[in-house]
């Protein structure tokens, strides 16, 4: 979990601002949990929504849902329950925490399959890619944040993130691009194209906004 089994030292970018930041984030490891389903979970509760209403939702479902935490924890401190809880939790529990029809089908289904995606932790990037996005619902974005988060996988770019490219294209070319411009810029970095992207992450830098922010919805009152 503390990225142990990461090799950040193999990452050795031309860009003076990644090497910049590689400086300034010494420390900055890839962590893996080997938890497929309990990372898979928030991942699809932030699919096409902003942050804090996937986090709202999270919390709902946690605070309503989630096993005690084991050992001297705090009072309330929840755990991600086991699969079948979210297999078995009706349509109106979905409803109640903020969380619309797709998304919720979207974890039921993988819930149903837990045993089977557990083993991608695993299996090599692409085929936990694959048997990933082989699920309804699940896309190359929750693919990615998922391996991301339980496997550790460092080369995982979160394609069809809102804010990446734009913060990626900024802070290598100084210029917005979209998804495959990203991954253009990104490229040099095959094996460490997620790590290159979360210094930047990091680091705040991003363009100048503009406009007015995504609002958050509330399913709850439809």
């Amino acid at each position: 979990m503390l990225g142990a089994a990461d090799h950040p030292e193999t990452f050795r970018p031309a860009h003076p601002l990644l090497r910049e930041l590689v400086a300034r984030y010494p420390g900055l490891r890839i962590g893996r949990t080997s938890r497929v389903l309990e990372a898979l979970i928030p991942a699809v509760l932030e699919q096409k929504v902003v942050g804090l209403e996937a986090f709202r939702a999270w919390r709902l479902l946690l605070r309503r849902f989630g096993l005690p935490a084991p050992g001297p924890a705090p009072a309330g401190l929840r755990v991600c329950p086991p699969a079948a809880t979210w297999a078995a939790l009706p349509s109106w529990e979905w409803h109640r925490a903020g969380v619309e029809g797709v998304r919720a089908a979207t974890i039921r289904g993988a819930a149903q399959v837990a045993g089977r995606l557990e083993q991608i932790a695993a299996l090599p990037s692409a085929e936990a890619d694959r048997r990933l996005q082989s699920r309804p619902g699940i896309g190359v974005w929750t693919s990615a944040e998922v391996r991301q988060r339980a496997c550790g996988d460092a080369d995982a770019v979160s394609v069809g993130d809102y804010n990446l490219p734009k913060a990626v294209g900024w802070a290598l070319a100084g210029r917005i691009v979209d998804d495959a411009g990203m991954l253009e810029l990104l490229a040099p970095y095959a094996g460490h194209r997620h790590r290159a992207a979360r210094l930047i992450e990091l680091s705040g830098i991003h363009p100048p906004r503009r406009g007015p922010r995504n609002s958050v919805r509330d399913y709850r009152s439809i």
